[in-house]
C-alpha cells in the first residue's frame, strides 16, 4: 500500500500553518486522522494513542520523521484546515474513484453532528448535508450548514460541486424548491422531490390528481420487530401539472406512497407521502428510488451514529467537527470497499486498531482505484 495515491488529492489542501514552525509533515498529520478514523477514533487523544501504537509502521512509510505529534498539536493542525477545499478534495476523490451507472440514485440528505455543540458560546451544533449513492453505497461528499433550516443554501453548493449529469438526485422536501429543481436539470441530472405544504399550491394540485388513484394493490407487506407494515405505489405523468405549474422545470412525473402500520398493541396509522419528479417513472422505480432514499438512514446516518459512534465526538473547535466528520465517512468508504471478510463496521475497525495487516488490507481496498488513474 503506498500513500501516494492518497497524497495525490489531498497533497491539494494548503498547510494552514507557518512554514517556519513546521515538524510535521502535512499530509502525514491528515493521513494519520483517517488511518485513525477507520480504527474507530473519537477524539484528539484517540488519534495521538493510535499513532503511537502504530508508530514503527507509519515511520516504515516514511512518515513522521521527526517523531509523532502530540494530540494537542493534531488538534490545532486540523481545527485549521480550510473546509471548503477538504470538501473538494474528498468530492474530487470520490468522483475519481466510485462509478456511477446511468440513472442512478443519489441521495441527499442532512444529518446533525450533536457532539459538535459549542458549549463556550452556546453556537448550536453543526448540521451535515451528505451526498449518498445508494447503489454504490458510498459517501459521494458533504457540506456544512449551520442549522436544518440552512439546508435550503447548502444543498445547491454541494450541487455544485458534484458531477450529477445522468444521475436521479433525490431530496427531502426541505429542498423542494423550484431553483434547486432548475440547477439539478441544468446540469444533466433528474430530481424526485418530496412534497409537502411548503409548496402549497403544487401539493394541493398534485393530491388532487392522485386522488383517485391511491388505492392500488398493495405491493409489499412486512411484520418484524411486533409492526405490520404495508405499503402501495402509485405514479403518473404529469403533462397537465407541468402546464400549470411551469415554474417547476422539467417536471414529468408524480406520485404518491401509502404507508399502513399497526403495532402490536393495536394502534394504526396510514401516511401519504408524495413526490415530484422531472423523470419518467415507472411504479417499480419510483417505488425503488423512494425506499432506497430513506435507506440512506439505515446505511449512512444509523451506521455513523452507532457504529462510528459520532456522536460521541465532542469536538467543536474551528473547522474539526466538519473536517472529522469527513475523515469518518472517508473511512466509512473504504472499510465498506474491504470485502475479504463478510463483518459488521465495528468487527473490521477493532481489527484494523489491533492490526496493522488488516488496517493495511483497508486502506488497500479504498486507495486501489486511485492508484489506476
Amino acid at each position: 500500500m503506498d500513500t501516494g495515491a492518497f497524497e495525490q488529492f489531498f497533497g491539494e489542501l494548503e498547510d494552514p500553518r507557518q512554514s517556519a514552525k513546521v515538524a510535521h509533515l502535512f499530509t502525514d498529520i491528515l493521513f494519520l486522522v483517517v488511518c485513525a478514523s477507520i480504527a474507530g477514533a473519537k477524539g484528539w487523544e484517540d488519534i495521538e494513542d493510535f499513532g503511537d501504537l502504530h508508530f514503527n509502521w507509519f515511520t516504515d512509510k516514511g512518515l513522521f520523521k521527526n517523531g509523532l505529534p502530540v494530540h494537542d498539536t493534531i488538534a490545532r493542525v486540523v481545527s485549521r484546515i480550510d473546509s471548503e477545499q477538504f470538501q473538494r478534495c474528498f468530492i474530487g476523490w470520490m468522483q475519481s474513484v466510485a462509478e456511477l451507472s446511468e440513472g442512478q440514485l443519489i441521495a441527499i440528505d442532512g444529518k446533525r453532528l450533536c457532539g459538535s455543540y459549542n458549549r463556550e458560546n452556546r453556537q448550536s451544533a453543526i448540521h451535515m448535508v451528505n451526498a449518498f449513492a445508494s447503489e454504490n453505497n458510498v459517501v459521494l461528499g458533504q457540506i456544512k450548514t449551520q442549522n436544518k433550516s440552512n439546508e435550503i443554501t447548502a444543498i445547491p453548493a454541494l450541487l455544485n460541486l458534484l458531477d450529477i449529469k445522468g444521475c436521479l438526485i433525490s431530496i427531502d422536501a426541505m429542498g423542494c424548491q423550484t431553483d434547486i429543481a432548475e440547477q439539478i436539470i441544468d446540469s444533466g441530472g433528474d430530481y424526485l422531490l418530496a412534497l409537502k405544504g411548503n409548496q402549497k399550491a403544487l401539493h394541493v394540485a398534485v393530491r388532487s390528481a392522485l386522488a383517485e388513484s391511491v388505492h392500488e394493490e398493495v405491493i409489499c407487506i412486512e411484520k418484524s420487530h411486533g409492526r405490520g407494515e404495508a405499503r402501495a405505489y402509485h405514479v403518473m405523468d404529469a403533462a397537465t401539472l407541468a402546464d400549470t405549474f411551469p415554474e417547476w422545470k422539467g417536471l414529468k412525473s408524480v406520485g404518491v406512497t401509502l404507508s399502513y402500520r399497526q403495532t402490536k398493541n393495536g394502534q394504526e396509522s396510514l401516511e401519504y407521502r408524495y413526490y415530484i419528479s422531472s423523470a419518467v417513472l415507472t411504479k417499480a422505480r419510483f417505488a425503488k428510488t423512494v425506499r432506497s432514499h430513506w435507506a440512506v438512514e439505515n446505511s449512512l446516518h444509523w451506521v455513523l451514529d452507532v457504529s462510528m459512534k459520532e456522536d460521541e465526538c465532542q469536538i467543536y473547535r474551528g473547522n474539526a467537527a466538519e473536517i472529522l466528520s469527513g475523515a469518518r465517512k472517508i473511512a466509512l468508504n473504504m472499510l465498506r470497499a474491504e470485502t475479504t471478510r463478510k463483518i459488521s463496521i465495528p468487527r473490521k475497525q477493532k481489527r484494523a486498531h489491533g492490526s496493522t495487516a488488516y488496517l493495511e488490507q483497508v486502506l488497500t481496498a479504498g486507495l486501489r482505484a486511485l492508484s489506476d488513474i
